[in-house]
């Protein structure tokens, strides 16, 4: 795929989030699109982002499951980036602008030194993390009707969106990581559970591999990054007036209000 096609879809990608406006999936027209030219398409769009004066607050995996990547028929997950923008200190998601989105339960890792593969294990990543926090994120394709393939949600930031922090920090040794138990409930009705284990057996495999993947282009995790490891609970659509509240053990509560 020329540059300049790499450019124009991802200016296309740049305007819809911008404009708050579902469009049609890139394989439609481009149904050869590889994951390879999709992901450049990221970098692209990622560039325009910075040139816009953003700042990156770090890397975040998607399909983090066994049964997500079984189901797409990969093997392995795929990563996009979260932005300033992103991430918001007020506990209100405003719906007015976003498209469609959606909320799932993660751990997020925030590192205290470099990580650089392409042999970087669980050990290592424990070893480099100053502490894990909990983190609400919301998705919100840009795609119709939330239906894409992959290179189609990879070339989209992977449906970058936005990012709630929990304000408990804990230092990794001081929890068992794997074992963390999730809740996640809407106005008050539980929509999903599920244990940290979920993602890739241990959401320090999700750093692990990250690190692991970015080395295939001469990239590495930074220090201070904050990492979000994937989902431990599916994503549930939001609406306008939910009440959002999810708990993990060890890591507290974080909670939202969705409004205009």
């Amino acid at each position: 795929m020329e540059n300049e096609t790499i450019k124009k879809i991802a200016d296309f990608l740049v305007e819809a989030e911008k404009e708050k406006k579902e469009v049609p999936r890139i394989t439609a027209e481009y149904p050869d699109l590889s994951v390879e030219e999709a992901y450049a398409i990221q970098e692209e769009l990622v560039n325009i982002r910075l040139g816009q004066g953003h700042r990156m607050i770090g890397p975040k995996m998607g399909l983090t499951s066994h049964a997500k990547m079984k189901q797409l028929n990969v093997d392995e997950p795929i990563y996009g980036y979260i932005f300033d923008y992103m991430v918001t200190d007020e506990n209100v998601l405003h719906v007015n602008e976003l498209i469609h989105p959606k909320v799932e339960a993660e751990i997020a890792f925030i590192l205290s030194s470099d990580l650089e593969g392409p042999d970087v294990t669980t050990e290592d990543v424990l070893a480099s993390t100053e502490y894990v926090v909990p983190a609400l994120e919301v998705i919100d394709s840009r795609y119709q009707n939330f239906q894409f393939t992959l290179p189609d949600v990879i070339a989209d930031n992977a449906s970058s969106s936005r990012v709630f922090f929990g304000s408990v920090m804990k230092k990794p040794d001081e929890m068992e990581l794997d074992l963390v138990g999730v809740t996640l409930a809407i106005n008050g009705e539980l929509r999903d559970l599920g244990a940290s284990a979920a993602v890739l057996d241990h959401p320090a495999n999700s750093v692990a591999m990250l690190a692991n993947m970015l080395s295939r282009k001469g990239k590495k995790l930074k220090a201070g990054q904050v990492i979000l490891t994937g989902g431990i609970t599916g994503a549930q659509l939001l609406s306008q007036g939910d009440l959002v509240s999810a708990k993990w053990d060890g890591l507290g509560t974080v909670e939202f209000k969705v409004e205009q």
